[in-house]
């Protein structure tokens, strides 16, 4: 197991040096003048921008710039964001719980509605009630995460004025203990749910197409031979098996979404990576995009570590082999 898991570190580093050099390079050819970018609609005097230019060393040739930051990099150094005045790695740092912790609400919703509707569904195969959770997941699915979420706050927020329409939390609040806790799930309710709404459907139809292959299986002819329940066969047989597949899916979705949640923070100003990368984005800051970017890759290969890691624990085959 040791020598897997050194493998796919390996092969994880030159991913990651692949990633940073190709989002340094498509920066190359964004349009835009950083310094003008940095002081906004103001007029630029020359003495300012050589300042500017000499401080961040914008003028340097593209592979000496590369080569420094890769330098800086080794160092735990992320760069220095000339926006927002702070180190790359602080702005990460306050912003990635914020996204975990919307990312972990979104999956503990997520994963146990596409567990029951998909077994649900795989155990009554060909039925009315797998016709129609088949048919409402499909639709489910196909609806954009960010058109869900603008959704949810018209109906939700702003006609019925059930949940407020953005942010993580009040600007003012005096609430303490559990009626911040309370608070706090008020506001990222809407979002979990959009969120919940995509994986959950996804969720729900690969376990359904799991737990149907894994009814076909022999030893679920034995153990019905054996005289055993349904119920008996389904919580002792189908669920443990059919989730290996769920297993992975649910590993790569989360590292995913911890780096593509630009949209859905977007909708409701969550204040996460994803609303900060726009941000950066916006204001040309390069490094904080560079530096999300890599803390997003960084995340889908641990993640996915992780997660080859549980598959082999849960299937003792792979488990013998590594």
């Amino acid at each position: 197991m040791l020598r897997f898991v050194l493998f796919r570190l390996l092969h994880a580093i030159p991913l990651l040096i692949a990633v940073i050099l190709v989002i340094l390079l498509m920066l190359q050819f964004i349009p835009g003048d950083p310094v003008q970018a940095m002081v906004g609609d103001f007029p630029v005097s020359p003495e300012f921008r050589a300042a500017i230019t000499q401080q961040y060393h914008l003028d340097d040739p593209f592979p000496v710039r590369v080569y420094s930051y890769f330098v800086n990099l080794l160092h735990g150094d992320f760069g220095y964001s000339y926006q927002f005045q702070r180190p790359v790695w602080d702005l990460i740092a306050e912003s990635a719980p914020r996204t975990i912790l919307l990312t972990l609400v979104g999956f503990l919703i997520a994963v146990p509605f596409g567990v029951l509707v998909g077994t649900v569904s795989g155990t009554t195969r060909s039925s009315r009630v797998d016709h129609f959770w088949t048919s409402t997941a499909l639709v489910a699915y196909a609806i954009p995460t960010f058109w869900l979420g603008q959704l949810l706050v018209l109906v939700l927020a702003v006609h019925l004025g059930w949940f407020p329409t953005q942010g993580m939390g009040p600007l003012v609040s005096r609430a303490h203990g559990l009626s911040w806790f309370l608070e706090r799930a008020h506001y990222i309710a809407l979002p979990a749910l959009a969120f919940a709404v995509h994986e959950g459907t996804r969720f729900a139809r690969i376990m359904r197409a799991s737990v149907a292959d894994t009814l076909g299986q022999g030893y679920i002819v034995t153990a019905r031979a054996k005289g055993l329940s349904r119920g008996a066969i389904i919580r002792g047989h189908v669920l443990r098996n059919s989730s290996l597949p769920l297993v992975t899916v649910a590993g790569y979705a989360f590292g995913a979404a911890l780096g593509g949640a630009v949209l859905l923070e977007t909708v409701f100003t969550w204040p996460g990576l994803g609303l900060l990368l726009v941000q950066a984005v916006r204001m040309r800051d390069n490094m904080t995009v560079v530096g999300i970017v890599i803390f997003a890759a960084i995340a889908v290969v641990v993640i996915n570590l992780l997660v080859d890691l549980l598959y082999a624990a849960l299937d003792p085959r792979i488990r013998g082999r590594g």
